[in-house]
């Protein structure tokens, strides 16, 4: 029965995105966002580039995206049925609170890695019938990274519906954890860096950082995600040889970015089935 009642509700979220065009309009974001960089990147001059080097080009739009698209996506998904008295409804049927908030978290997902999956998928064909040599297999990791790495903040803001009683509250927290990790974060970072060691002392190119700074650094999903796919994706590794640190690796970055899925969504989990609604 509860395979049943999550496997519904992540259908009904599905469905509710689908017909809203959600799916639609972020592929055809994903799929315009990557032609553009891939014919118009500063690397190499106008025209293709190729697999490899248009992911290095994303990069950072990917890192801005990305998070705000799930976001907004999710933030209202638990608060905005609560607010509208659907979730009282919901709940009176013979379905525990655990359900609704996994199924909404697989729904939503869903919604996230099929557009990705299209977007990202189509554009990746049309680059590869006018370049040769097509790194597929780079191809695929940057595809798979980007997708957990949405999923990360679709948890984050599921957590946010969950445990605040107000839309706008909501959208205000999702608005916070998005500068906090795109930007806060590492101006903090450096910050600290500065005035422990010097500008003249960090700017020199053969310093390293201290370890705390770099465990510091990689908590933050945004840069696990960039390590994922730099470790992985030819190109991108190639920009970065040489100036990481032994822990930075493969299973590292992974395991930040489930936990980043897991513990929100535990805590969620624990928050609502506690709620009164």
């Amino acid at each position: 029965m509860e395979g049943k009642a999550i496997y519904s509700i992540a259908k009904k979220e599905f469905l509710d995105n689908y017909r809203n065009k959600w799916i639609i309009a972020l592929s055809i974001i994903f799929l315009i966002l990557t032609l553009v960089i891939s014919y118009f990147s500063t690397r190499g001059g106008v025209g293709w580039k190729d697999l490899g080097n248009t992911i290095g080009g994303m990069m950072f739009f990917v890192q801005i995206l990305i998070p705000i698209i799930a976001l907004m996506l999710s933030y209202a998904t638990i608060v905005g049925e609560r607010e509208k008295g659907s979730l009282s409804l919901l709940l009176s049927y013979p379905i525990k609170r655990e359900e609704i908030i996994i199924g909404k978290f697989l729904g939503l997902s869903s919604v996230l890695a099929i557009a990705i999956f299209i977007g990202f998928g189509i554009s990746g064909i049309i680059i590869g019938i006018n370049v040769k040599d097509v790194q597929w297999g780079d191809y695929l990791v940057f595809i798979l990274s980007s997708i957990l790495f949405g999923v990360v903040y679709i948890a984050l803001a599921i957590f946010f519906s969950s445990v605040l009683k107000k839309r706008s509250t909501a959208i205000g927290a999702a608005i916070f954890i998005w500068f906090l990790f795109a930007m806060i974060w590492n101006i903090i970072l450096f910050g600290i860096l500065v005035s422990n060691y010097g500008f003249d002392k960090i700017s020199q190119e053969d310093w390293m950082a201290p370890d705390w700074y770099y465990v510091s650094s990689i908590i933050n999903p945004i840069t696990a995600f960039s390590m994922l796919v730099a470790l992985n994706v030819g190109p991108v590794q190639a920009d970065i040889a040489g100036k990481l640190p032994t822990f930075y690796t493969t299973e590292t970055t992974l395991l930040i970015l489930f936990l980043w899925i897991i513990i929100p969504l535990l805590v969620a989990l624990y928050i609502f089935k506690k709620k009164d609604i």
